[in-house]
């Protein structure tokens, strides 16, 4: 396939694949295939998050990342590695560095309501009491970024000559995050290690990434030829992008590309930006061994064989979250 440089990402509308005719469906996973195939990131339309439940959304962790240092540490649970409730600032670094980022994150997980051992795996999610509404708006938002994720999925599976429902065993209760992060803001810039920033070049861990507008620009997506170009969406979109696990599967016929959050201008540096991504995570017994549809003679396999449980925990040790 040829490559294509972009210079915007690609925009879809999912209600083609999810109630188009066959020719939508099958423009949808083209389109989708060949945005993932070069850049590894598209915006998506119509995708089920409401405009009310995303502003409750902000508005609930504003209200938390807002509240006194001492109490926001209540809930930074050590043992559990970052998996549940608050991380403060700067403990979290990308892989192959040791310089922490800007930021500190509140993680909200999978609830299994169900008697799926997987239930085991999961710590129980932690609510703050200084934010009772925090569980509602939280758990709403997470069930239905699921869902919406479970479409993209089904999508992939067709590009990939798989079946439809190919992941869906696979993602049924993953361990999935919510993430809420707050790039606090830097009132002294000289205090900082001058190589500090928002969120330092990465590609994320899971199958596929949702991200909800966020509240202030700044997330690049580095492009093949070295050039890295800026990540918007409309109001109504959200960002998805192809994480390392689906590269891994795919033996990176689906690209995950490298991205950053890049730090603003020194006139916006004592600002907040508030950023709320969702991590599709499989169940941890899923097999990462790269499909064989995808290792050839051009594409020689690429990864060891290892399951997402595995790749997991060797991640959440490279950048940081657990020793």
């Amino acid at each position: 396939m040829d490559k294509v440089l972009y210079d915007e990402i690609p925009s879809l509308d999912l209600r083609n694949f999810r109630e188009g005719n066959q020719e939508q469906r099958e423009k949808f996973v083209q389109d989708l295939g060949t945005a993932f195939n070069n850049i590894g990131f598209i915006a998506v339309k119509n995708h089920g998050l409401s405009d009310t439940l995303t502003s409750q959304l902000y508005q609930v962790f504003q209200k938390f990342f807002g509240l006194p240092e001492e109490i926001k540490q209540k809930y930074d649970i050590p043992g559990l590695f970052g998996q549940r409730g608050y991380t403060g600032k700067g403990k979290e670094h990308a892989k192959g560095r040791n310089t922490g980022d800007l930021k500190e994150f509140y993680h909200v997980g999978q609830v299994v309501e169900d008697d799926d051992p997987v239930k085991n795996e999961y710590p129980e999610n932690i609510w703050p009491e200084e934010v009772p509404e925090m569980k509602s708006i939280a758990t709403q938002a997470f069930k239905t970024l699921e869902e919406t994720g479970k479409q993209i999925l089904q999508a992939i599976a067709l590009y990939l000559d798989l079946e439809e429902q190919y992941f869906e065993d696979k993602v049924r209760h993953g361990n999935s995050i919510l993430r809420a992060i707050h790039y606090y803001p830097i009132t002294h810039p000289e205090e900082i290690p001058e190589d500090a920033v928002r969120a330092a070049e990465h590609g994320d861990i899971n199958l596929i990434t949702l991200l909800m507008g966020a509240s202030a620009e700044g997330l690049q997506v580095l492009r093949r030829d070295g050039r890295w170009i800026p990540i918007t969406a409309l109001p109504e979109q959200i960002v998805v992008n192809v994480g390392d696990m689906l590269a891994r599967l795919t033996n990176d016929t689906l690209k995950s590309t490298i991205h950053r959050v890049v730090n603003p201008p020194k006139e916006r540096m004592g600002t907040s930006r508030y950023s709320i991504p969702f991590f599709m995570h499989p169940r941890s017994e899923m097999d990462l061994t790269c499909l064989s549809s995808c290792v050839n003679e051009k594409n020689p396999k690429s990864y060891a064989d290892m399951t997402a449980g595995e790749f997991l925990q060797e991640r959440l040790a490279e950048i940081g979250l657990k020793k």
